[in-house]
Parts: structure tokens; sequence; C-alpha cells
């Protein structure tokens, strides 16, 4: 069995030395649900951040409560965080690829509202595939990364932050719509929650074009 190993910053501090002021890592959450929005991520970072948390990593390698420790500290300890959501509606209309860079742009908008220095900085995406800057109005500068959730402490911060805010939305959305057990599955296709949707029907929170997908 590969051990795990914790996210660096080594590739930020590449990125730093060649000229880029500041980092923002960047993930997303919920691509493959079935239900709910999907979240987009950013934690900014320079070249003289701190010591991240101990024992950040991408948020698929966390369990539930150990997420929730860490959010909080991830966000303290990042210059800036920030989630961008696209909604289930959005996601049907515009597509997944779409929907992505339309909570990526809306992350982007809040940091700079917040007073984040978003043009001095460089986006680093985790993928090979840059679905972010075709929904910008003006291009910024994106820097994808295989496995830089797993690799880069910036964008295990983001996965982390945008994970738990993500997850708390469906924990919200459970009470005020019971029966799919979203707290539990969090909008992921489990049998149980396939069977909730053929017995219950489809909820305003499903993805439609994804559920006719899956008959």
């Amino acid at each position: 069995m590969t051990p795990v190993v914790d996210p660096t910053l080594e590739f930020e501090r590449g990125l730093h030395a060649r000229g880029h002021r500041y980092v923002i890592g960047c993930d997303e959450v919920g691509r493959g649900a079935i239900a709910g929005p999907v979240a987009v991520g950013l934690a900014v970072v320079d070249a003289g951040i701190g010591a991240q948390p101990m024992g950040l990593r991408d948020s698929k390698m966390l369990a539930e409560k150990r997420r929730e420790e860490l959010a909080p500290l991830a966000a303290g300890w990042a210059l800036f965080t920030a989630v961008g959501l696209a909604t289930a509606d959005e996601v049907d209309r515009l597509g997944i690829i779409a929907a992505l860079g339309l909570a990526g742009k809306r992350a982007l908008v809040s940091l700079h509202e917040r007073g984040a220095a978003v043009r001095e900085s460089v986006i680093l995406l985790d993928g090979s595939h840059d679905w972010l800057t075709p929904a910008l109005t003006s291009p910024l500068s994106v820097q994808t990364r295989v496995k830089a959730d797993q690799d880069c402490s910036s964008v295990a911060a983001a996965s982390v932050v945008a994970k738990v805010h993500r997850d708390r939305l469906m924990i919200e959305a459970d009470a005020a719509t019971p029966g799919y057990g979203w707290s539990g599955n969090k909008g992921y296709g489990s049998a149980a929650h396939y069977e909730a949707i053929g017995r219950l029907g489809p909820s305003a929170m499903h993805r439609q074009t994804w559920l006719k997908q899956a008959v």
C-alpha cells in the first residue's frame, strides 16, 4: 500500500519564483453528484505564508469529522478563501463544465470584493483541463496540474474549504427536504438515494438531466 504523503508548498514556491506574487489554489467539489450544487473552492497564498495546518490533505482523503476540524484552520491559514456555487438547475441548463466555470468565476469575484489581488495571482487549478478560463470576462493566469489537490497545499486547502461548505449545504437541504438521505450521501448517487428518487420523485435540488442519463 502506497503511503499517503502530505501536500507541500513546493510547487507554489516555484510559481512565486517565476514572478507570481500570489498563488490561488483551486479545486472543485460535487462534480459527480446527482443533487445539489457544484462548488469551487479557492485559497490564496503568498511566498511568506506560514506552515500549513497539520494533517491538511485533499478532502477526499479525510474523514468528515477531520474535514470539519481542518476547514476553519485552512481558512485561517490562507490569506483569503472563497467558495463559489452553481446550482443544479445551472448544471442542467449549461452543462457541468460551464457550471464549474461559473462557480469558479463567482468565487474569484468574492475574493476580489474582499481585497484579494486576483490580477497579481496565478490560479493553480487541479486537473489537466482548464475549465475556468472560458468563463472569465478578462483572462487571468491559470496553471493546471494533475493531482494538485494531493500535492499542493493551497489546492488541498481549497478542497477542504469547498467540501465542508457544500456538505453543510446538503445537510441543511436534507432537513428542509427529507427523504433523500442528503445528510449522509451529500447528493451523490448511492443505491439508497436512487431508491428514494424512485419512491418520492426528483426534487428541485436534483440534476434532472443527470437522472435521465441514469435511466
